[in-house]
Protein backbone atom coordinates (compact mmCIF):
# COMPACT_ATOMS: atom_id res chain seq x y z
CA UNK A 1 0.00 0.00 0.00
CA UNK A 2 1.25 3.46 -0.88
CA UNK A 3 2.38 5.70 1.99
CA UNK A 4 1.67 8.90 0.07
CA UNK A 5 -1.20 11.11 1.15
CA UNK A 6 -3.32 13.09 -1.25
CA UNK A 7 -6.41 15.28 -1.00
CA UNK A 8 -9.56 13.20 -0.81
CA UNK A 9 -12.13 14.23 -3.44
CA UNK A 10 -9.95 16.97 -4.88
CA UNK A 11 -12.04 19.95 -6.04
CA UNK A 12 -10.91 21.32 -9.39
CA UNK A 13 -12.95 24.47 -8.81
CA UNK A 14 -11.15 25.47 -5.61
CA UNK A 15 -8.90 28.42 -6.27
CA UNK A 16 -5.25 28.11 -5.27
CA UNK A 17 -3.86 30.35 -2.56
CA UNK A 18 -0.55 31.25 -1.03
CA UNK A 19 0.09 29.72 2.37
CA UNK A 20 2.23 30.97 5.25
CA UNK A 21 3.14 28.66 8.11
CA UNK A 22 4.13 30.70 11.16
CA UNK A 23 6.20 28.45 13.44
CA UNK A 24 7.38 28.75 17.02
CA UNK A 25 9.01 26.36 19.48
CA UNK A 26 6.00 25.06 21.41
CA UNK A 27 4.64 24.42 24.89
CA UNK A 28 3.14 21.52 26.82
CA UNK A 29 -0.63 21.08 26.51
CA UNK A 30 -1.09 21.72 30.23
CA UNK A 31 1.03 22.84 33.20
CA UNK A 32 1.17 19.34 34.64
CA UNK A 33 4.12 16.96 35.10
CA UNK A 34 2.58 14.43 32.67
CA UNK A 35 2.05 17.01 29.92
CA UNK A 36 5.48 18.55 30.47
CA UNK A 37 7.05 15.09 30.33
CA UNK A 38 5.46 14.41 26.92
CA UNK A 39 6.61 17.77 25.63
CA UNK A 40 10.17 17.43 26.91
CA UNK A 41 10.43 13.88 25.57
CA UNK A 42 9.73 15.17 22.07
CA UNK A 43 11.79 18.34 22.39
CA UNK A 44 14.88 16.89 24.00
CA UNK A 45 14.97 13.80 21.78
CA UNK A 46 15.56 15.95 18.69
CA UNK A 47 19.17 15.23 17.64
CA UNK A 48 19.63 18.86 16.60
CA UNK A 49 18.74 20.03 20.11
CA UNK A 50 20.92 17.53 21.97
CA UNK A 51 23.93 16.41 19.94
CA UNK A 52 24.94 13.25 21.76
CA UNK A 53 25.13 9.57 20.77
CA UNK A 54 21.54 8.35 20.84
CA UNK A 55 21.96 5.28 23.10
CA UNK A 56 23.79 7.29 25.76
CA UNK A 57 21.38 10.22 25.56
CA UNK A 58 18.36 7.86 25.72
CA UNK A 59 19.64 6.53 29.04
CA UNK A 60 20.22 10.03 30.42
CA UNK A 61 16.94 11.40 29.10
CA UNK A 62 14.72 8.59 30.35
CA UNK A 63 16.80 7.63 33.37
CA UNK A 64 17.38 11.11 34.80
CA UNK A 65 15.93 14.12 32.95
CA UNK A 66 12.36 12.93 32.44
CA UNK A 67 12.23 11.64 36.01
CA UNK A 68 13.26 14.94 37.62
CA UNK A 69 12.68 17.90 35.31
CA UNK A 70 8.91 17.65 34.50
CA UNK A 71 7.74 18.34 38.06
CA UNK A 72 9.95 21.41 38.42
CA UNK A 73 9.08 22.73 34.96
CA UNK A 74 5.35 22.11 35.53
CA UNK A 75 5.49 24.30 38.63
CA UNK A 76 7.18 27.05 36.59
CA UNK A 77 4.54 26.78 33.85
CA UNK A 78 1.79 27.05 36.46
CA UNK A 79 3.09 30.49 37.45
CA UNK A 80 2.65 31.88 33.91
CA UNK A 81 -0.34 29.85 32.61
CA UNK A 82 -3.32 31.91 31.45
CA UNK A 83 -7.01 31.33 30.73
CA UNK A 84 -5.96 30.95 27.08
CA UNK A 85 -3.37 28.35 28.01
CA UNK A 86 0.35 28.71 27.38
CA UNK A 87 1.36 32.35 26.75
CA UNK A 88 3.58 31.25 23.86
CA UNK A 89 0.75 29.41 22.12
CA UNK A 90 -1.81 32.15 22.75
CA UNK A 91 0.51 34.91 21.53
CA UNK A 92 1.57 32.97 18.44
CA UNK A 93 -2.10 32.47 17.59
CA UNK A 94 -2.68 36.22 17.87
CA UNK A 95 0.37 36.84 15.71
CA UNK A 96 -0.96 34.50 13.02
CA UNK A 97 -4.38 36.18 13.05
CA UNK A 98 -2.81 39.62 12.83
CA UNK A 99 -0.46 38.54 10.05
CA UNK A 100 -3.41 37.12 8.12
CA UNK A 101 -5.18 40.50 8.28
CA UNK A 102 -2.03 42.43 7.39
CA UNK A 103 -1.36 40.31 4.31
CA UNK A 104 -4.98 40.30 3.16
CA UNK A 105 -4.94 44.08 2.78
CA UNK A 106 -1.50 44.31 1.20
CA UNK A 107 -1.44 41.60 -1.49
CA UNK A 108 -3.97 41.12 -4.31
CA UNK A 109 -4.45 37.36 -4.19
CA UNK A 110 -5.81 34.89 -1.61
CA UNK A 111 -3.59 34.19 1.38
CA UNK A 112 -3.88 31.68 4.22
CA UNK A 113 -1.80 31.94 7.40
CA UNK A 114 -1.59 29.01 9.82
CA UNK A 115 0.35 28.71 13.06
CA UNK A 116 2.30 25.66 14.18
CA UNK A 117 4.63 24.56 16.95
CA UNK A 118 7.80 22.62 16.37
CA UNK A 119 7.13 20.53 19.46
CA UNK A 120 3.69 19.90 20.92
CA UNK A 121 0.43 21.22 19.49
CA UNK A 122 -0.66 22.41 17.01
CA UNK A 123 2.02 20.49 15.17
CA UNK A 124 3.79 21.48 11.98
CA UNK A 125 2.19 18.49 10.27
CA UNK A 126 -1.30 19.70 11.23
CA UNK A 127 -0.54 23.23 10.07
CA UNK A 128 0.69 22.02 6.70
CA UNK A 129 -2.39 19.83 6.28
CA UNK A 130 -4.65 22.83 6.89
CA UNK A 131 -2.80 24.73 4.17
CA UNK A 132 -3.12 21.72 1.88
CA UNK A 133 -6.88 21.66 2.47
CA UNK A 134 -7.01 25.37 1.62
CA UNK A 135 -5.36 24.49 -1.73
CA UNK A 136 -2.15 26.36 -0.91
CA UNK A 137 -0.02 25.51 -3.91
CA UNK A 138 2.80 27.74 -2.67
CA UNK A 139 3.85 27.79 0.99
CA UNK A 140 6.25 30.06 2.86
CA UNK A 141 7.69 28.66 6.08
CA UNK A 142 8.30 31.48 8.55
CA UNK A 143 9.98 30.34 11.79
CA UNK A 144 9.71 32.95 14.54
CA UNK A 145 13.43 32.73 15.25
CA UNK A 146 15.12 36.02 14.25
CA UNK A 147 18.60 34.51 14.63
CA UNK A 148 19.35 31.27 12.79
CA UNK A 149 20.46 28.21 14.73
CA UNK A 150 20.54 24.54 13.82
CA UNK A 151 18.83 23.92 17.18
CA UNK A 152 15.80 26.01 16.22
CA UNK A 153 15.36 27.09 12.60
CA UNK A 154 16.82 23.93 11.11
CA UNK A 155 14.57 21.73 13.23
CA UNK A 156 11.51 23.42 11.69
CA UNK A 157 12.77 22.55 8.24
CA UNK A 158 13.33 18.95 9.37
CA UNK A 159 9.72 18.70 10.54
CA UNK A 160 8.39 20.26 7.32
CA UNK A 161 10.42 17.86 5.19
CA UNK A 162 9.32 14.90 7.28
CA UNK A 163 5.66 15.76 6.66
CA UNK A 164 6.04 16.59 2.97
CA UNK A 165 7.82 13.34 2.23
CA UNK A 166 4.40 11.68 2.59
CA UNK A 167 2.52 14.07 0.28
CA UNK A 168 1.55 13.02 -3.20
CA UNK A 169 1.42 16.56 -4.61
CA UNK A 170 4.14 18.86 -3.31
CA UNK A 171 3.61 22.63 -3.17
CA UNK A 172 6.25 25.15 -4.11
CA UNK A 173 8.19 25.93 -0.94
CA UNK A 174 10.22 28.83 0.36
CA UNK A 175 11.84 29.23 3.77
CA UNK A 176 12.90 32.19 5.89
CA UNK A 177 16.22 31.28 7.46
CA UNK A 178 16.62 34.35 9.65
CA UNK A 179 15.77 38.03 9.98
CA UNK A 180 18.16 39.12 12.71
CA UNK A 181 19.21 42.27 10.85
CA UNK A 182 15.95 43.07 9.05
CA UNK A 183 15.48 46.83 9.26
CA UNK A 184 11.78 46.72 10.20
CA UNK A 185 12.42 44.08 12.87
CA UNK A 186 15.26 46.13 14.35
CA UNK A 187 13.06 49.22 14.34
CA UNK A 188 10.22 47.40 16.13
CA UNK A 189 12.73 46.14 18.72
CA UNK A 190 14.18 49.64 19.18
CA UNK A 191 10.67 51.10 19.47
CA UNK A 192 9.75 48.69 22.25
CA UNK A 193 12.93 49.50 24.18
CA UNK A 194 12.54 53.24 23.70
CA UNK A 195 8.93 53.11 24.92
CA UNK A 196 10.08 51.25 28.02
CA UNK A 197 12.81 53.81 28.70
CA UNK A 198 10.29 56.64 28.46
CA UNK A 199 7.85 54.87 30.77
CA UNK A 200 10.29 53.44 33.33
CA UNK A 201 13.28 55.74 33.03
CA UNK A 202 16.69 55.29 31.40
CA UNK A 203 18.63 52.43 33.02
CA UNK A 204 22.34 52.44 33.66
CA UNK A 205 22.67 49.33 31.50
CA UNK A 206 20.50 47.62 28.89
CA UNK A 207 20.95 43.85 28.91
CA UNK A 208 20.22 41.93 25.70
CA UNK A 209 19.65 38.38 26.95
CA UNK A 210 19.53 35.71 24.24
CA UNK A 211 18.79 32.02 24.64
CA UNK A 212 22.04 30.14 25.00
CA UNK A 213 23.47 27.13 23.23
CA UNK A 214 26.60 24.99 23.67
CA UNK A 215 29.80 26.82 22.73
CA UNK A 216 30.74 23.77 20.66
CA UNK A 217 27.88 24.53 18.24
CA UNK A 218 29.34 27.98 17.57
CA UNK A 219 32.82 26.53 17.08
CA UNK A 220 31.38 24.12 14.52
CA UNK A 221 29.89 26.90 12.40
CA UNK A 222 26.49 27.76 13.83
CA UNK A 223 26.00 31.51 13.11
CA UNK A 224 23.64 32.11 16.05
CA UNK A 225 26.19 33.82 18.32
CA UNK A 226 27.23 36.30 15.62
CA UNK A 227 23.64 37.03 14.62
CA UNK A 228 22.70 37.75 18.24
CA UNK A 229 25.57 40.21 18.49
CA UNK A 230 24.45 41.94 15.30
CA UNK A 231 20.82 42.22 16.43
CA UNK A 232 21.89 43.86 19.68
CA UNK A 233 24.39 46.18 18.00
CA UNK A 234 21.89 47.39 15.41
CA UNK A 235 19.21 48.00 18.05
CA UNK A 236 21.67 49.86 20.27
CA UNK A 237 22.68 52.03 17.30
CA UNK A 238 19.02 52.87 16.58
CA UNK A 239 18.67 53.90 20.23
CA UNK A 240 21.86 55.97 20.19
CA UNK A 241 23.43 53.97 23.03
CA UNK A 242 27.17 53.96 23.67
CA UNK A 243 29.04 50.67 24.01
CA UNK A 244 29.13 51.13 27.80
CA UNK A 245 25.33 51.35 28.01
CA UNK A 246 24.50 47.83 26.81
CA UNK A 247 25.71 44.25 27.05
CA UNK A 248 24.87 40.90 25.41
CA UNK A 249 24.35 37.83 27.61
CA UNK A 250 23.06 34.27 27.19
CA UNK A 251 20.52 32.44 29.34
CA UNK A 252 18.92 28.99 29.79
CA UNK A 253 21.93 26.70 30.19
CA UNK A 254 21.32 22.95 30.20
CA UNK A 255 23.86 20.31 31.21
CA UNK A 256 27.45 20.67 32.35
CA UNK A 257 29.24 21.62 29.11
CA UNK A 258 30.33 25.18 28.41
CA UNK A 259 27.68 27.36 26.76
CA UNK A 260 27.88 30.75 25.07
CA UNK A 261 29.12 33.45 27.42
CA UNK A 262 28.68 35.72 29.26
CA UNK A 263 25.89 33.97 31.16
CA UNK A 264 22.88 36.14 32.02
CA UNK A 265 22.59 35.05 35.66
CA UNK A 266 26.31 35.50 36.36
CA UNK A 267 26.26 38.92 34.71
CA UNK A 268 23.30 40.03 36.83
CA UNK A 269 25.14 38.90 39.95
CA UNK A 270 28.17 40.99 38.98
CA UNK A 271 26.56 44.22 37.77
CA UNK A 272 25.61 45.58 41.22
CA UNK A 273 29.17 44.94 42.40
CA UNK A 274 30.33 47.12 39.51
CA UNK A 275 27.99 49.90 40.56
CA UNK A 276 25.21 49.16 38.06
CA UNK A 277 22.04 49.18 40.16
CA UNK A 278 19.42 50.06 37.52
CA UNK A 279 18.98 47.83 34.48
CA UNK A 280 16.48 46.98 31.77
CA UNK A 281 16.55 43.60 30.09
CA UNK A 282 15.15 42.50 26.75
CA UNK A 283 15.20 39.09 25.02
CA UNK A 284 15.36 39.59 21.21
CA UNK A 285 15.63 35.89 20.36
CA UNK A 286 12.04 35.37 21.54
CA UNK A 287 9.31 36.61 19.19
CA UNK A 288 6.70 35.84 21.86
CA UNK A 289 6.81 35.81 25.62
CA UNK A 290 7.17 32.35 27.11
CA UNK A 291 8.53 30.43 30.09
CA UNK A 292 12.09 31.60 29.39
CA UNK A 293 11.11 35.28 29.48
CA UNK A 294 8.16 35.46 31.88
CA UNK A 295 9.54 33.10 34.52
CA UNK A 296 13.27 32.67 33.98
CA UNK A 297 14.06 36.32 33.26
CA UNK A 298 11.22 38.34 34.82
CA UNK A 299 11.17 36.28 38.03
CA UNK A 300 14.29 34.15 38.60
CA UNK A 301 16.85 36.57 37.17
CA UNK A 302 15.10 39.56 38.72
CA UNK A 303 15.56 37.87 42.11
CA UNK A 304 19.23 37.21 41.33
CA UNK A 305 19.87 40.85 40.45
CA UNK A 306 18.01 42.29 43.43
CA UNK A 307 19.62 39.83 45.86
CA UNK A 308 23.04 40.90 44.56
CA UNK A 309 22.30 44.53 45.43
CA UNK A 310 20.47 45.75 42.35
CA UNK A 311 17.70 48.30 42.83
CA UNK A 312 15.69 48.58 39.60
CA UNK A 313 15.01 45.67 37.24
CA UNK A 314 12.78 46.33 34.22
CA UNK A 315 11.86 43.43 31.95
CA UNK A 316 10.92 44.64 28.44
CA UNK A 317 8.28 42.38 26.91
CA UNK A 318 8.87 40.42 23.71
CA UNK A 319 7.52 42.00 20.53
CA UNK A 320 4.53 39.65 20.61
CA UNK A 321 1.66 41.05 18.47
CA UNK A 322 2.74 44.69 18.49
CA UNK A 323 1.58 46.46 15.34
CA UNK A 324 5.13 47.30 14.23
CA UNK A 325 6.23 43.70 14.80
CA UNK A 326 3.37 42.30 12.71
CA UNK A 327 4.16 44.88 10.04
CA UNK A 328 7.78 43.73 10.00
CA UNK A 329 6.72 40.08 9.66
CA UNK A 330 4.29 40.99 6.86
CA UNK A 331 6.98 42.81 4.89
CA UNK A 332 9.38 39.93 5.50
CA UNK A 333 6.82 37.44 4.19
CA UNK A 334 6.01 39.52 1.11
CA UNK A 335 9.68 39.92 0.28
CA UNK A 336 10.22 36.17 0.38
CA UNK A 337 7.08 35.47 -1.67
CA UNK A 338 7.98 37.81 -4.51
CA UNK A 339 7.16 36.40 -7.94
CA UNK A 340 4.37 34.11 -6.83
CA UNK A 341 1.18 34.64 -8.90
CA UNK A 342 -1.11 35.73 -6.08
CA UNK A 343 1.28 38.56 -5.24
CA UNK A 344 1.38 40.01 -8.75
CA UNK A 345 -0.35 43.35 -9.18
CA UNK A 346 -2.32 42.07 -12.19
CA UNK A 347 -3.83 39.13 -10.27
CA UNK A 348 -7.62 39.38 -10.53
CA UNK A 349 -10.13 37.40 -8.51
CA UNK A 350 -12.76 37.37 -11.24
CA UNK A 351 -10.27 36.07 -13.79
CA UNK A 352 -9.07 33.43 -11.33
CA UNK A 353 -12.67 32.38 -10.65
CA UNK A 354 -13.38 32.01 -14.37
CA UNK A 355 -10.20 29.98 -14.78
CA UNK A 356 -11.32 27.72 -11.93
CA UNK A 357 -14.75 27.23 -13.56
CA UNK A 358 -13.10 26.37 -16.86
CA UNK A 359 -10.73 23.97 -15.10
CA UNK A 360 -13.67 22.21 -13.47
CA UNK A 361 -15.51 21.89 -16.79
CA UNK A 362 -12.48 20.35 -18.47
CA UNK A 363 -11.91 18.01 -15.53
CA UNK A 364 -15.52 16.80 -15.56
CA UNK A 365 -15.27 16.18 -19.32
CA UNK A 366 -12.36 13.88 -18.53
CA UNK A 367 -14.29 12.02 -15.82
CA UNK A 368 -13.60 13.95 -12.62
CA UNK A 369 -16.39 14.13 -10.03
CA UNK A 370 -15.69 17.72 -9.03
Amino acid sequence: MSGFRGIKDYDHKQMPCTGVLLCNLGSPDAPTPAAVRRYLAEFLWDPRVIEMPRPLWWLILHGIVLRTRPKKSAHAYQTIWTDDGSPLTAITRRQADALQKALEVSIPGPIKVEMAMRYGNPSIASGLKKLQQANAQRILILPLYPQYSATTTATVFDAVANELRHWRLLPEMRYVNHYHDDSAFIQALANSIDESFKAEGQPQKLVFSFHGMPKRNFQQGDPYFCECQKTARLAAERLGLSDEQWVVTFQSRFGKQEWLKPYTDKTLEQLPKDGVKRIAIVCPAFAADCLETLEEIAVENRDIFLAAGGETFNYIAALNDRVDHIGALAELAKRHMQGWPELNADWNVSHASRDAEASLARAKALGAKR
